[in-house]
């Protein structure tokens, strides 16, 4: 019976013929969009500029920009070891006992956190971990709207500068997306059985997000960005293929909740990945309601296909307290299960701790994300400010929970010394 299952070398030959021939209508789209920005080897070297750190501290230096300051204060406190190495906090976690123990370095966990909309709130993270000697997170999800981070004294320079300072990765989220008004039949609740089908990309709105993708990777060297959509992860694939370094996230509402979703996903990962077996997928999300068989099987099938060092599966083990889902929600003890059976796996953590939350007056938000910072108040800043940390303190009850297992974790590498 499995026999009956292989495909035929004809439907791969067949696939190939459609993707290189010369009169396909939407690889000509998909090639007018990228010539605007030059050859792939071009948009590599203008993206290689733009990420470089003196650059973008000259360009925060030119603009005047309050953020420089802070960052060489960043720069400042790394260097002196502010903070703390990694054994030393298996030591305040476990006692002398941690010098005896094996971690295994190879099968570590990243540490997430989602979202870090504005940059001040990652030197208050910072100097809440050198104060308390906490764990930073070595991967970071930022849902800001990128015209309005740009436009803000550096805040995306800013935040691609430190993530380079304090080695992690980091993820943006682009503007164009389901929420940016693409589909106009969509509203409020009047209209809601409408986002079934998907708030998604619709018509032109792939090829925009493409154009975006460019746009910031050129100018700011980005090259992580979230990806929603069926159509705009198929075009991430082939910008890759084209030879653009670009890499992307799959979002948790793509919805890969079983692990014949997480087969569909990671075929096509493998289908077009370049000769040395990369691929631009650095991750994905899966959703909130998978237990930890499916994550086991998608790490099996994940091994199979030679992708389990290239694609991280990232599951939340907490979300935002409101407007997202059923509360209380922590999946931490059954991450500590799955940790010691299966290898790059992302903790993500998008809401406090529920026992946190719900001592807080504005407990975290999904809702939140879409909110202008012109339209916030300095009380409602702070506010949110406080759901960021909260989500910092569930970072660190997560490393303690791992640790206490003798599981290792990744932090930000550059700040934390083994």
């Amino acid at each position: 019976m499995n026999e009956l299952l292989r495909v035929t070398p004809a439907a791969v030959e067949e696939f190939n013929n459609f993707l290189s021939a010369r009169d396909n209508e939407v690889v000509r789209e998909l090639l007018r969009v990228v010539n605007k920005y030059g050859t792939p080897q071009e948009i590599n070297a203008k993206a290689e500029a733009a990420r470089q750190l003196p650059n973008l501290m000259n360009r925060l230096r030119n603009m005047n920009s309050p953020y420089l300051a802070r960052l060489q204060w960043l720069i400042e406190e790394r260097d002196k070891g502010s903070f703390v190495p990694i054994s030393q906090y298996r030591r305040q976690v476990l006692g002398e006992k941690a010098d005896r123990m094996f971690f295994k370095e190879g099968e570590a966990v990243t540490l997430e956190i989602s979202a870090l909309q504005y940059f001040p709130w990652l030197i208050a993270e910072a100097e809440q971990a050198i104060l308390n000697q906490e764990i930073m997170p070595g991967r970071y999800i930022r849902v800001r709207k990128m015209k309005e981070q740009e436009g803000d004294q550096g805040d995306t320079l800013a935040m691609a500068a430190a993530m380079q300072i304090v080695g992690a990765s980091y993820v943006e989220t682009l503007d164009t997306k389901g929420t940016d008004g693409s589909n106009v039949h969509l509203g409020g609740p009047a209209t809601i059985t409408g986002y079934f089908g998907g708030i998604g990309q619709p018509n032109d709105h792939a090829l925009k997000w493409v154009d975006e993708a460019l746009y910031y990777y050129t100018n700011y060297g980005i090259k992580e960005v979230l990806n929603i959509n069926p159509g705009t992860v198929f075009l991430g694939y082939m910008l890759y293929k084209l030879g653009i370094d670009i890499s992307f996230k799959i979002s948790v509402f793509m919805g890969n909740d079983n692990p014949y979703s997480v087969l569909w996903t990671l075929l096509m990962a493998r289908l077009m990945a370049r000769p040395d077996g990369s691929t631009p997928l650095a991750g994905f999300n899966l959703s909130n309601s998978v237990n930890n068989e499916t994550i086991r099987q998608s790490s099996s099938i994940r091994s199979a296909l030679g992708l389990e060092g290239h694609v991280r599966l990232e599951h939340h083990i907490t979300e935002a307290y409101k407007s997202i889902v059923r509360q209380p929600y922590n999946r931490r003890d059954e991450l500590v299960a799955i940790a010691a059976v299966v290898p790059n796996i992302a903790a993500k953590h998008e809401g406090g701790d529920p026992e946190r939350e719900v001592t807080r007056a504005h407990p975290s938000d999904i809702l939140d994300y879409f909110r202008s910072k012109s339209d916030l108040t300095p009380v409602e800043m702070a506010e949110l400010e406080r759901n960021y940390l909260d989500k910092h303190e569930a970072i660190n009850n997560t490393a303690r929970a791992l640790t206490e297992k003798g599981l290792s974790f990744i932090a930000a590498r550059k700040l934390h010394r083994l």
